[in-house]
């Protein structure tokens, strides 16, 4: 079945083997503001390591235990830990989900390897490099200079303090460290993608090796006690991929029940075995979405219909923690707030956001706009740099039923200069048609605000004060608006104006208190009390709501963070207002959808 117990939740919730070890907790750490620690051998030491810091929590961050919010362009980890037996024809595999930016890992004074993206995972079998005393220590680099702007960092600051809306940095580990055992052969990899045109599933995915000779791979498909699928195929390379036929989606009168949707978030159970002669079998745990996403007629489609998202900008942020999670919980916690306040999908702006979260997006029916973090300059190491992560972020998180668009990049951050300089736009449309190339079945936005080279959808960022303003702009005068407008200071779109793409304000609001004690706060329009922000929240989602022409909306924010105080909540995930308030405000009909009671999703709310 598919875990759902937030206080073990495996963080690689799409492939799951019985046991898996933790190995957050205490860990010794040092700073090396001098960079001397590769000249002294750090790797073999252990008076460098003066401080103990809990991972996964930066060592900005309070709930690291160090609170150094000062910079230091490179930490140092240090974990002793006792591996359990290894069996005969087993690997013992170490993982890093995300370590900011570039690391390098030692066990037992051996390096093991290196690896540059600070949200993307990590793994290295560390099998030959065990004691036979079973005592093991890890030591881990990590190097992360805030001055590097071809560096991605999204959100984080490059000045010593937090200003505009940059936020305290995140440096080292930030997501969890953990190790499994697993057979010499097994699965490293799984993809999944519905065709429900072909009733059909394919499975991606790669081994740990090439195999010597021919394995069989078993899959099984349920939801709940209904086997959907079952399915062997014989497997000679390391990658493989492979369609799986679902009948049940043949049935057109049907098949609704199985459709994933964030007003029914079915979810469809994958045993995937690997078999192979005279060597230990691998048997996984993995899950599904049956759904498909697309764009017809300027409007954004789920399951071939036309859907209306209603989106909330989140920073993935937590006072304590800034941008690792307090827990599990937590991030269930995160989908449960937003869906409580009536959205029905999220934002996660300028990160890669942890894959438990995903899982809760999957499981409680969320949609998601799939980001990550962005540079501050163009350059070809830029170019590289960026693309290197955005594959690796496409390749983890493709399977996720929640995912329903993917964005590069954002207003322009890293492509200052894209109206002007020929090589920015190349880069933006480059990416744009490498992630249709890696994933055709999602919509993409090549830069998400405006300067708009290729996308699939027109996402335009527009904080203008009042609903009125957002009416003329959004209404009747849209193309104009596309064509003239700069409602963010810069040209819309860079390409022709199709009429068959729809428009969405991907960015639009950010009321925020004033708070009077701090003179750090950052809004885009403020409100006095919690009534003004209630009557101005309605006057403009109402503006939205309204127009015949926009496709969905994205608001900004969900909480306060750091010194912008623009939330819907604050930063203690606090609502300002009743949610339910927030919900009549969000639920209302829109214009450019059927009405809500011809929807056949809101027939299963």
């Amino acid at each position: 079945m598919i875990a759902a117990d937030p206080d073990r939740l495996c963080p690689r919730p799409q492939l799951v083997r019985p046991e898996w070890f933790d190995l957050d907790g205490a860990w010794g750490f040092a700073f090396d503001d001098d960079d001397r620690g590769l000249a002294d051998r750090w790797f073999t030491a252990t008076e460098p390591f003066d401080r103990t810091i809990t991972v996964p929590y930066p060592p900005e961050s309070e709930l690291s235990g160090v609170h150094a919010t000062e910079p230091h362009t490179v930490v140092w980890y240090r974990r002793e830990f006792d591996a359990p037996p290894i069996p005969d024809g087993h690997r013992f595999v170490l993982h890093f989900a995300a370590v900011d930016y570039a690391a390098s890992v030692w066990i037992n004074g051996i390096h093991l390897g290196t690896h540059e993206g600070g949200q993307t995972p990590f793994s290295f079998d560390i099998t030959a490099a065990l004691r036979s005393d079973g005592r093991q220590v890890i030591v881990l680099r990590a190097e992360d200079r805030p001055d590097e702007g071809t560096q991605p960092r999204g959100k984080q600051d490059w000045h010593p303090e937090p200003h505009d809306i940059w936020y305290h940095r995140t440096t080292g580990i930030w997501q969890p460290v953990w190790a499994e055992v697993v057979p010499a052969l097994h699965l490293r990899e799984l993809q999944w993608t519905p065709e429900l045109t072909r009733a059909s599933v394919s499975c991606e995915g790669e081994l740990s090796a090439t195999p010597g000779e021919a394995v069989t791979i078993r899959v099984v498909l349920r939801h709940g006690d209904d086997v959907l699928a079952e399915q062997t195929v014989r497997v000679d390379r390391r990658r493989f991929r492979f369609d799986i036929a679902v009948p049940a989606l043949r049935h057109g009168q049907d098949r609704t029940r199985l459709l994933w949707s964030p007003e029914n978030p079915v979810l469809v159970d994958a045993s995937v075995e690997l078999h192979a002669a005279e060597a230990p079998s691998d048997t996984v745990s993995s899950y599904l979405g049956l759904r498909e996403v697309g764009v017809a007629d300027g409007r954004f489609l789920l399951n071939h219909l036309p859907y209306y998202p209603r989106m909330v900008l989140e920073q993935g942020y937590w006072p304590q923690s800034h941008l690792a999670a307090p827990d599990s919980v937590a991030l269930r916690r995160e989908v449960e707030l937003i869906k409580e306040l009536g959205f029905t999908g999220v934002r996660v702006h300028q990160k890669a956001e942890d894959p438990r979260f995903l899982f809760w997006c999957d499981k409680l029916g969320l949609l998601v706009w799939g980001e990550t973090a962005n540079a501050y300059e163009f350059a070809p190491e830029a170019v590289e740099r960026l693309t290197r992560e955005w594959l690796e972020i496409l390749r983890r998180d493709r399977s996720h039923p929640s995912i329903v668009t993917w964005v590069p990049i954002n207003e322009s951050w890293g492509v200052p200069d894209i109206a002007t300089a020929p090589e920015q736009t190349h880069f933006v449309r480059s990416i744009y048609h490498l992630t249709k190339s890696i994933d055709p079945s999602r919509p993409v936005i090549g830069n998400d605000g405006w300067e708009i080279p290729e996308a699939d959808i027109i996402g335009v960022h527009d904080y203008a004060p009042t609903g009125e303003k957002l009416s003329t702009r959004y209404g009747a005068g849209l193309r104009r608006t596309l064509s003239d407008g700069r409602p963010g200071g810069r040209r819309l779109l860079l390409d022709d104006t199709s009429p068959d793409r729809p428009v969405m304000l991907t960015e639009f609001g950010g009321l925020s208190h004033v708070p009077a004690e701090d003179e750090k706060w950052f809004g885009y329009s403020t409100v006095t009390d919690d009534e003004e922000l209630a009557a101005r929240l309605d006057q403009l989602v109402t503006a939205v709501l309204s127009s015949p022409e926009l496709a969905g909306f994205c608001y900004t924010q969900l909480t306060d963070t750091e010194q912008e105080s623009n939330g819907l909540l604050t930063a203690e995930r606090v609502p300002k207002l009743d949610p339910a308030r927030v919900r009549a405000i969000l639920t209302q009909p829109a214009a450019a959808v059927p009405p809500e009671e011809l929807n056949p999703y809101r027939e299963r709310s």
